[in-house]
Order: C-alpha cells, then structure tokens, then sequence
C-alpha cells in the first residue's frame, strides 16, 4: 500500500481523513472493527491485530467506515491480493483476497459464532457445543464463479462496481471468475464496447454450456451461446434458462444437497417440503431417499424457477409444485401439513418470523436451514428457539472465496 501522512485529523473526522487506527476483531460485512475517539469504525482491507493508515469512507451517526490505504503493522496473515483491483476505492467484489485462504476460513467462521451468540441467542457454551468450522470446497480460491453480472459505463465499458457504490470499475479480468467466464471477450481490455447494455451477464455451466446476455430497459438479449443451459447435480442433468438461479460455485450444488440430505436423514415414505425451490435441487435429492411416489411439495415464486422444476422434475410423480411467494403458501393455505421434513433455503434476507412460526406449526420432525447470509439465518434461529425448537448441528461452506460471503446448513429440532 502507498506511502501516506500517518497524523490523524484534528476535530471531528470528514470523508477522506486519514487516521491511524489498531484494528479489533472481525465483524460480519467483510471488516474489521477498530476504535476512533470512541466512535465505532469499521474497516475494510485490513486484519485483525494490525495497526493501519485508514481513511474515512463513509460518516454515519454511531459509526464510520474507512478502507486501510496503509499497514503499519501487518498481521501474520496478510497476504498480497493476487488481483491488481482488489485495492481501496477500486472493485468491491472481493473482500477478503488481503487475507491467506485457511485464514479466510477463520475469519468465516469467527462471523458465523459471533451471529449466532449475538443475534440468535445461545450461549458461548451452546455456540461452542456446534463445533463452527468452515469447509473449503474444491478448486481453490481463484477461477470458481460460474456466473458474473458486469455493469457497463456511460462510456460502454463492462466491469464491476466499487464497493458501496454504481461506480463502475473497468477491468481486464477477474480472478474469480470460471475460466470459462474469465476468458470471454466482453471487457473493455479486449476492444469490446457495450453502447446499447446496462449489464453483461455470462455464464458458464457444469455442462460446458457458455452464455453471454446484454440487459437494457428490461430486457435481455442472448449475444452468444445457448439460451438454455445444462447444469449437472445429485446424479441428474437439468436444462434451465441461462437467467435461472444456480448455484454460481461449481461444487456447491452437489454439497449443499448433500449436507441437507445428510443432517436430516430422510426415510422412505416421509413427506416434505422444499421451501424457495427453486429449479428443484434439494426436491430431487429427497426424492431418492424418500421414494419417488413420496409427497414432497415444493413452492417457488419467480416463473422461471417454477418453469425449470415442473421441466425438470417431471419424472418424480410425487413433487407437486406450488407456485407461490412461501408467505402466501402458508398464509393462504396452499400447502398444509402435517409434514414429516423441511427444506428452507430463503434469500439473502431470511426466512422471517411469519414464515418460522408457520413451519413450527405445521409440526414437521426436522428443518434443514439453508442460509446465505449468517446473520438472518441467526435472527431467524432465534425465532425458532422461542417456539422451544434448537439448533442441533450446523456445517457451514466457503462457497464464495475471497468475499465475505459464507454459507451454511442448520439442522433445526423441536425441543
């Protein structure tokens, strides 16, 4: 990092101040949290136990943000970021590319126990009964996203944005990104110009398929390859549209499935639900514990979700799908129990307490959790718990290394 004036500010810190600061422990978002006259600064970029040059991001009432533009004192397991863009006030993708690959796992698994003490209510004790660990999926930390949305300039240029902002970043590559990905021609380093898109969208599928859209106003255009894409998980192929949601790690579908089987140990016969759906991943791998003729019912709201699983579900006689908001489903009576097992895998946000206290009274023997997000995946524990329910065994997965993402499978029990 560059040279910088060490000497903090005077007075009350503005935007661009430059401040020495000791960063403290980890904190969910992908920063650390340090300590300025009391003031509460979270920190980009930088590790815990490091002494850094900071400077002023963002002013809030009650905290700051600052990325680190200087170490003073560099943590054992710093490390020089393999991509020349995952820099202060460049791209925002990567959070964690400063941090060694095994430490990303800690720094994963410190945020998850912290969320789950802090938001959803066990115990030290309780939290440590779980044996929180983080697992690396195979391939490495580079060259596994599957899937990359670029953004496009006014000048119509494809790159990503700048953390926190619309600012577009222009690149010449991501490291992140699947070589299958990485190495189409769509940026700004190639010639490439994009004058009528406002995003790029490419894929590349377990398949082999390679796929590039341009979104303007609206609407998409495939620009090259298939519109319908083949993806390959828990031993079946499934075509879907190259918009549909899929997993963006190319061993992720297969793991997740896999942990959710797993921790709730289906029976033949058994009935369930596959909340949130989607094309149907964890419908079919029930499928072949349960029995086919078995009722698991799933519900998904986005039409081309619901499209993708009744296409490829349509051999497993018992999966009905509902198409619905879960909310809705369950308010409305769309699906009823008893059922005997869940599978909840919400958005970013979480289930939410409506959607918890419908499960709970519907009485099923085990939920699987799927969660993208820690911290409403331990708001939505925490609405379990008081209905007398506990979380009995978590695994969590670094399906997206280098960022800040991590994601987990709780197994929760009536009490």
């Amino acid at each position: 990092m560059e040279t910088v004036d060490t000497t903090a500010a005077a007075g009350d810190p503005v935007e661009g101040d430059r401040v020495e600061l000791v960063v403290g422990a980890v904190a969910h978002g992908g920063h650390c949290v340090a300590r300025l006259d009391g003031r509460v600064v979270f920190v980009r970029h930088a590790l815990p136990g490091e002494r850094v040059v900071a400077q002023i991001t963002e002013l809030h009432r009650g905290y700051l943000r600052a990325d680190a533009v200087a170490v003073l004192d560099p943590a054992p397991d710093r490390v020089a970021p393999p991509c020349p863009y995952a820099r202060p006030e460049l791209c925002g993708g990567c959070d964690l590319q400063h941090v060694a690959p095994a430490a990303q796992l800690v720094w994963k698994a410190d945020v998850v126990r912290e969320q789950l003490h802090r938001l959803g209510g066990l115990t030290p004790d309780e939290v440590a009964d779980l044996g929180v660990t983080v697992e690396a999926l195979p391939g490495g930390p580079l060259g596994w996203r599957s899937r990359v949305r670029y953004a496009v300039d006014a000048a119509g240029r494809a790159g990503l944005l700048r953390h926190r902002t619309h600012q577009v970043v222009p690149v010449d590559r991501c490291l992140i990104a699947h070589p299958g990905v990485r190495d189409l021609p769509v940026l700004a380093a190639g010639g490439r110009r994009w004058p009528a898109a406002e995003v790029v969208e490419t894929v590349a599928s377990s398949g082999g398929d390679v796929t590039v859209r341009a979104l303007a106003d609206g609407a998409a255009t495939v620009v090259d390859g298939p519109a319908t894409v083949t993806e390959r998980a828990v031993g079946r192929d499934w075509r879907l549209p190259a918009e549909a949601f899929w997993q963006v790690h190319p061993a992720a579908a297969d793991t997740l499935a896999g942990a959710v089987v797993d921790l709730l140990d289906p029976a033949p016969g058994e009935s369930a639900w596959d909340l949130y759906g989607g094309a149907g991943l964890f419908a079919a791998a029930l499928a072949d514990r349960v029995g086919p003729a078995a009722r698991i019912t799933l519900v998904e709201a986005a039409p081309v979700g619901v499209a993708a699983a009744r296409d490829n579900l349509r051999d497993l006689p018992g999966v009905e799908i509902v198409a619905a908001r879960v909310e809705t489903a369950l308010a409305r009576r769309r699906i009823t129990g008893p059922v005997d097992l869940v599978v909840l895998d919400p958005p970013r946000a979480g289930a939410g307490a409506g959607v918890v206290r419908a499960l709970v009274g519907a009485a099923p023997r085990a939920v699987a959790y799927v969660a993208c997000d820690p911290a409403a995946f331990a708001r939505d524990v925490a609405t379990f718990r008081s209905a007398g329910w506990r979380l009995a065994a978590l695994r969590a997965y670094d399906l997206f290394p280098m960022t800040q993402h991590v994601e987990c499978v709780g197994l929760l029990l009536p009490g």
